[in-house]
């Protein structure tokens, strides 16, 4: 009998182990699930969403792109919704809009705050060219514009022919110059002269009080910039494609941004941005 209840005994101290040992294998199985869904982001987009904030260069001075709004002090345009629907995929559902901080660049200034890890990413009517790709990661274009000229009403220019021997102001760091230079050598145009300023005010001012013959830039930013007393000659050239830039060694950051613009152009997404700023060409 006594060898009965010992056995009996031993058996139920097994079956006490065994239910012990299953409840502890039980337990990295759901830590593991738990943690899955941060590994679905490149560890570039994780590591901003650690940060809590994403950086966004943009412009503050182009209507329908990138404009800080001295009313509100407010940033609106295309590329500045473009960097609040990239903020959405990296934070889900926590988003709002201060986890995007937008810094307002220049042509000439960019470029530098992006390498200098000051900002993420540049959405700021940065137009993709071979030389430029080899310093930074740009996406597919979001946006093709083309390099135009405005010229003031009353001046008689009815054409970038008509600007032979004058003066035109274009932004430092753009490449609006070298596109009216590659035009003119074509047209067979010789003697058009440049001035830089620093930014796009600065060109339209000058065009305005008669320090400058013609402003030259992409036609869509020339649009922000109309008048009654200004317009845009109909010469196009030189196709810009706008791209949002990344540093050249944050490559996955890069392709996980350009598989969302391949998504946004084949969705509707970015058409229906060009139409909320009228900028369908």
């Amino acid at each position: 009998m006594k060898k009965l209840v010992v056995l009996g005994l031993a058996a139920a101290l097994l079956l006490s182990a065994f239910g012990l040992a299953a409840c502890g294998s039980s337990k990295p199985a759901a830590n593991s699930s738990s943690t899955s869904s941060t590994s679905n982001l490149p560890a570039q987009v994780q590591k901003i969403k650690d940060a809590g904030v994403l950086r966004v260069g943009v412009k503050q001075d182009v209507p329908g792109f990138g404009y800080l709004d001295p009313k509100t002090n407010q940033f609106t345009g295309m590329e500045i919704d473009l960097a609040h629907k990239i903020g959405k995929e990296i934070f889900g559902s926590s988003y709002n809009d201060n986890m995007v901080k937008f810094t307002a660049v220049t042509a000439d200034t960019r470029g530098t705050l992006l390498d200098n890890g000051q900002i993420d990413m540049v959405i700021a009517t940065f137009t993709i060219k071979p030389d430029r790709q080899l310093k930074w990661n740009f996406s597919d274009p979001y946006y093709t514009d083309s390099v135009g000229v405005m010229v003031k009403k009353n001046s008689g220019f009815s054409s970038l022919k008509d600007l032979a021997g004058k003066t035109i102001a274009v932004a430092t760091g753009s490449t609006s110059q070298a596109s009216v230079e590659a035009e003119a050598k074509t047209q067979n145009i010789t003697g058009i002269k440049f001035q830089q300023f620093p930014n796009y005010p600065a060109c339209a001012q000058a065009l305005q009080s008669g320090r400058v013959d013609g402003f030259s830039v992409d036609r869509s930013i020339l649009a922000g910039y109309l008048n009654d007393s200004v317009v845009i000659l109909p010469d196009k050239f030189a196709p810009q494609d706008y791209g949002i830039a990344t540093k050249k060694t944050n490559t996955d950051l890069a392709t996980w941004v350009n598989n969302l613009v391949t998504k946004w152009k084949s969705d509707g997404t970015i058409s229906q941005l060009e139409t909320k700023y009228n900028l369908n060409k």
